[in-house]
């Protein structure tokens, strides 16, 4: 904990009334001493010490800074609480100390102050160290004593614990072992590499020569799981040194990492922005769940004050003389299923490029699984990646425009290899061209052209009503951040055009179509939940049930895609049939790179899944989700 070197310098003083002294009487003198004890300055008082000898008031004043110890800053408030009691020429009073310690925990206790007037000086205070408290002697110090608060977990939707204390193994290197480095270097780079840790060491050298020869230079730090399969790689490595503990983590690194964030020992960059928060060897949250409720899962921690004591052999012992038990945290509880999360990490788990996944059980909206890739992923992108949706959107459109009865699933729409509004050429992937073919087929085949010539009869006004129908563009709250889209005003005719089938400026993340998706096969919209306690305060109400004459063709449509369409290679997962729409989404003018999208559902868990830069969803989003469903089936 930092301190100050300032003495005392937030000090009320409280005397009460002065009644039964004259000027410079005892009770003046103790009013000077009181005050001069808040301000660090006592030149006003005369000083005796308890064998009668003279000590001057600088020397009464760093000895209340040392005996005040790590109270020397800490706001005290003494008061009065008797008039000075003059028995022959020594005068006594009782003063009361309130201390507010770190946190604002009082603490409380009486001591006395004694004067004399035995010479032709006037009267002056007795210096002792028990005028700080009754049990210091000279020498002593009043010291904190810190007790952490047991950190509490995140918990999944049965309310078992996600993050929970772990075996690690921190893997290190002591100079004065090491015999050649540069074998030493690379020996750990491959065995690192057995279990997929790249580590740069090209600094080692650096490290090694700057520390002291028996200090442990820190590595890396592995779960107990996979150190083992490295064990007798770098156990006999010359120079190695390893240190075991438990760390709070979740079941695998990847575990929904980007949401969860991480628990870690406090960085300098903590202490320095909350100084009376935290102090070193503090395990803190950074990012994701961890951050957005390090207050609940830290609890308070406890503390005591003590009288640190020199013993003639020089050793510290420690006299308590106040204390308060640590608060445990408070668990933070989520909708995450852990096997599917798994499955969701797993199934992102061989795509090299970002990628997101979203999963929401469409009962009752609880967001089952929420994964970031490569790696578990740094930034959590499946709930606040602002991207187009491509033709995942379509379900949107094409729902909006069963609506309006602008089409029926029946309705012959051309699909031409390219369409051209206001002087802009719209075209489809791989240049297809259907001709003329039900709405469902243009659906089914994900035809951009036939939306663009359908995008006047959906309207701007359609578009906003299906859009807001599934919730996109609603004001959320899951008790962490996500974006729940922005949908294009479709105020041209070009735009419009481009909005239809997910350009433009419709931008989403993978949670809001996993969510507009769940609406489809519910029938109604409904915010999906992710942290459950503490609730979050304003969570969106429900929406309105869907057009049954709407949403059931449409849910036949997405069938469609998966029997028919672009989306085949679900046709044989394991389970429960699968519904859902592929997506190729521009997202840079000039570039021809696109990012990849699935959404659907199987039985009760609606899915998206986005592949940064992965081309056509077919190609890259369809792969995850086929492993997805193969591991929940």
């Amino acid at each position: 904990m930092r301190r100050t070197a300032a003495l005392l310098s937030s000090v009320v003083v409280l005397l009460g009334a002065m009644t039964g002294c004259g000027k410079d009487g005892p009770a003046d003198v103790l009013a000077d001493f009181l005050t001069g004890w808040r301000s660090g300055n006592l030149q006003k008082v005369g000083f005796v010490t308890a064998a009668g000898s003279g000590i001057s008031a600088d020397q009464v004043v760093t000895e209340i800074r040392g005996l005040s110890g790590d109270l020397a800053s800490a706001p005290l408030v003494l008061t009065r609480q008797t008039e000075p009691k003059i028995t022959g020429d020594v005068a006594t009073s009782r003063v009361k100390l309130d201390w507010t310690l770190p946190g604002g925990e009082p603490w409380s206790y009486q001591s006395t102050v004694r004067l004399t007037d035995r010479d032709s000086d006037g009267w002056r205070v007795i210096w002792e160290p028990v005028i700080v408290h009754s049990e210091l002697t000279g020498g002593d110090k009043l010291q904190l004593r810190r007790v952490a608060a047991e950190r509490a977990g995140i918990l999944d939707r049965d309310g078992k614990p996600i993050v929970t204390p772990r075996p690690v193994v921190t893997i290190g290197v002591t100079p004065q072992k090491v015999t050649d480095l540069p074998k030493l270097a690379a020996d750990l780079t491959a065995a690192f590499q057995k279990v997929g840790v790249t580590l740069d060491l090209s600094d080692l050298r650096k490290r090694v020569d700057q520390a002291d020869p028996g200090a442990f230079i820190d590595l890396i730090t592995l779960r107990r799981p996979d150190y083992d399969k490295i064990r007798d790689d770098v156990r006999p490595l010359a120079g190695t040194v390893f240190r075991e503990e438990n760390r709070d983590l979740a079941p695998t690194r990847e575990f929904a990492r980007a949401l969860l964030g991480t628990a870690d020992p406090a960085t300098a960059e903590d202490m320095d922005a909350n100084p009376d928060r935290f102090v070193q060897g503090d395990i803190v949250g950074h990012g994701g769940l961890q951050g957005r409720y390090d207050t609940t899962l830290r609890g308070t921690p406890g503390q005591s004050v003590v009288i640190a004591r020199r013993t003639p052999d020089d050793q510290v012992e420690d006299a308590q003389l106040f204390s308060v038990d640590p608060v445990a945290g408070t668990g933070v509880r989520t909708t995450l299923d852990q096997k599917v999360q798994q499955a969701a990490d797993a199934a992102l788990g061989s795509e090299k490029r970002p990628s997101s996944m979203v999963a929401i059980r469409i009962s009752d909206s609880s967001v089952l699984a929420v994964a970031n890739g490569p790696d578990g992923g740094t930034v959590n992108n499946a709930l606040t990646a602002k991207v187009p949706p491509g033709s995942t959107f379509k379900m949107v459109s094409a729902l909006g425009l069963l609506q309006k009865k602008a089409v029926t699933a029946d309705t012959a729409v051309n699909c031409p290899k390219e369409a051209t509004v206001s002087g802009r050429t719209f075209t489809n992937a791989h240049d297809m061209e259907l001709g003329k073919v039900p709405f469902h087929t243009d659906f089914a085949e994900s035809c951009n052209t036939a939306f663009v010539s359908l995008a006047p009869k959906l309207g701007a006004d359609g578009m906003a009503a299906a859009s807001t129908a599934v919730g996109l563009g609603g004001k959320w709250d899951l008790g962490i951040e996500a974006f729940s889209g922005t949908v294009s005003t479709g105020n041209t005719p070009v735009e419009l055009a481009a909005a239809s089938f997910g350009q433009g400026t419709t931008v989403v993340s993978p949670l809001a179509m996993a969510g507009a998706t769940a609406a489809v096969a519910r029938g109604r919209f409904e915010q999906p939940k992710l942290v459950t306690a503490p609730a979050p305060a304003n969570p969106a109400g429900p929406g309105a049930p869907l057009n049954d004459a709407a949403v059931k063709p449409l849910r036949d449509m997405m069938r469609e895609v998966v029997t028919d369409g672009t989306g085949t290679a679900l046709k044989r997962v394991p389970g429960k049939p699968v519904f859902g729409k592929t997506g190729t989404a521009e997202f840079q003018t000039g570039s021809t790179d696109t990012h990849a999208w699935f959404i659907g559902w199987q039985g009760d868990v609606a899915f998206a899944v986005m592949v940064q830069q992965g081309g056509a969803g077919a190609e890259s989003a369809i792969p995850i989700v086929a492993r997805f469903l193969t591991a929940l089936n």
